[in-house]
């Protein structure tokens, strides 16, 4: 028989991701409409071990469905890798009276919660925020959309400036392990070349492709590279090998960097946060624990959290094939 809930904490730990706030107003909403306690903790599992927390209601949380960012704040905390640190939240939870947890964040937030609950018997959930979308038993994670609607303005814009001077642009986006934002971005963004670590392309293959761009009449060009790429040690050493070898190129490079982590969320991702945690909630109060909720084929589903850190879904490979022939 699953044990009475009647207090949930939530949090948001590793890097914040757009549609964050919708997320803790769906937790903290749900709560309410099931007259639960819900209560907030700042900075993630360092908020835990330090007790540092606010209680949510359904007013606490007014306004915040539109807003960047979150409002619990985000950290990665060295002390919760350690037995003693994650004592110490598990004992401060225990005295504010929090009978389970909301995890909001990415790989290495399920894998601090899946210690912690296999250690102390906290039920816990996990709810993908992660601008990467690199994490198995979802299709879509909280603020990869935004991310990527924030990547397209940028390289519509950067292109502009590319026709108008003739230059060759490289675009590094975020993507350390995986390249769904470059890929998916310069699909949508037209670009001439996409470099993801998932695929070693190679210089020369790279090279041919920007002089076969020069014979077909094309005067600029976008390259988007994942940060993780392999091809270069980073994208400035790739810039300057383009230009040793293809002089006739005027190369520049643009890092868009931590921007893709702000802004006001999408209509998708203030939904799929919505609908991620109210499902969330209520697994923990039908007495569910130690899994992921995510979305696949538009539908809610759940994943243990063993499964869901497993390496993550596959990229597309047929968008590598459509952009290649539309770079033609």
């Amino acid at each position: 028989m699953a044990r009475e809930i009647k207090c949930i904490g939530v949090m948001t730990s590793g890097g914040d991701a757009p549609g964050m706030n919708a997320a803790i107003r769906a937790v903290a909403r749900a709560c309410a409409y099931y007259n639960v306690r819900c209560i907030g903790f700042y900075r993630g599992f360092q908020g835990m071990i330090e007790g540092d927390y606010i209680d949510l209601d359904a007013r606490s949380v007014r306004n915040i469905i539109s807003r960047g960012g979150t409002i619990l704040k985000s950290a990665r905390s060295k002390e919760f890798r350690t037995k003693e640190g994650r004592e110490k939240a598990a004992n401060h939870i225990k005295e504010i009276g929090v009978d389970a947890m909301i995890l909001i964040g990415g790989d290495g937030t399920f894998k601090g919660g899946k210690v912690f609950y296999e250690e102390f018997g906290i039920p816990v959930i996990g709810v993908p925020g992660t601008i990467d979308n690199d994490i198995a038993g979802t299709n879509f994670t909280i603020g990869y959309d935004t991310a990527l609607n924030t990547v397209i303005d940028a390289i519509d814009k950067i292109r502009d400036t590319a026709s108008s001077h003739d230059r060759l642009f490289f675009v590094e986006v975020m993507g350390r392990d995986a390249g769904f934002i470059a890929l998916n971005s310069g699909v949508g963004a037209g670009a001439e070349e996409i470099l993801i670590p998932e695929e070693d392309l190679g210089l020369d293959r790279l090279l041919e492709s920007l002089r076969r761009s020069k014979r077909s009449g094309k005067s600029s060009s976008i390259v988007v590279v994942s940060e993780g790429d392999k091809i270069g040690k980073n994208v400035y050493e790739l810039a300057d090998y383009v230009t040793e070898n293809l002089p006739d190129y005027d190369v520049r490079v643009t890092v868009l960097g931590h921007m893709q982590r702000g802004g006001s969320p999408t209509c998708f991702d203030r939904t799929l946060a919505s609908r991620l945690c109210v499902n969330a909630v209520e697994l923990l109060l039908d007495g569910h624990k130690n899994i992921m909720v995510g979305l696949i084929n538009n539908n809610v589903a759940y994943t243990s959290f063993e499964e869901g850190l497993k390496e993550g879904h596959g990229i597309n490979k047929e968008l590598l094939r459509i952009s290649d022939i539309l770079s033609t």
